[in-house]
């Protein structure tokens, strides 16, 4: 499935995260778990393109995704559900990528036999639906790090930047652009 996704970040401190919890009143059965291993080639052929490719795990799903930026704030996503079984495989031979996700790699000149994964986070987190767009707040863990992050997802781009922008002031969060995990290994 190819969706557009449009959202906006912000890198939060642990007191942040906890105060925001608090305020929306999240349960701990509220907090998904997920695991996500990212894939690349060793001369970083996807990052190049401003691209991702990931496995991404839950409790009740599975899928592989290809996530192409389009702008500063907007990506393409290509999502294929992926059982158990197929996961596992895929981890261990990217050759078997489904061909939504493979083909426009190919296109673009990557060479399927030689991704290989080069790191996995684990990310505790929480959904909310907020002001038509989803409001996303995750606590993540790499590399014997951790992080945390508030995330708006918006139809509409200079709609969903004002409301990230009040959300944010109301809150007394200051901007901190998220920056992409070095999660290499």
């Amino acid at each position: 499935m190819k969706e557009t996704e449009i959202e906006f970040k912000n890198m939060l401190t642990q007191n942040e995260y906890t105060k925001l919890l608090a305020h929306f009143a999240v349960a701990d059965e509220d907090i998904i778990a997920l695991r996500n291993d990212y894939f690349d080639t060793p001369a970083l052929a996807i990052k190049d393109l401003h691209s991702a490719l990931r496995i991404r795990q839950t409790a009740s799903y599975i899928e592989c995704t290809l996530k192409q930026a389009t702008s500063k704030h907007t990506s393409t996503e290509i999502n294929v559900p992926l059982t158990a079984v197929q996961a596992d495989q895929l981890r261990n031979d990217l050759t078997l990528l489904p061909e939504a996700i493979a083909t426009p790699l190919q296109t673009k000149g990557v060479p399927l036999a030689t991704i290989a994964c080069f790191g996995t986070l684990e990310t505790h987190r929480v959904e909310l639906a907020y002001k038509g767009g989803l409001l996303v707040f995750d606590h993540t863990f790499y590399l014997q790090q951790e992080d945390y992050e508030v995330e708006y997802e918006a139809e509409d781009e200079q709609l969903g930047q004002k409301i990230f922008a009040d959300f944010l002031q109301h809150h007394q969060l200051p901007v901190r652009p998220a920056t992409k995990k070095n999660c290499t290994l």
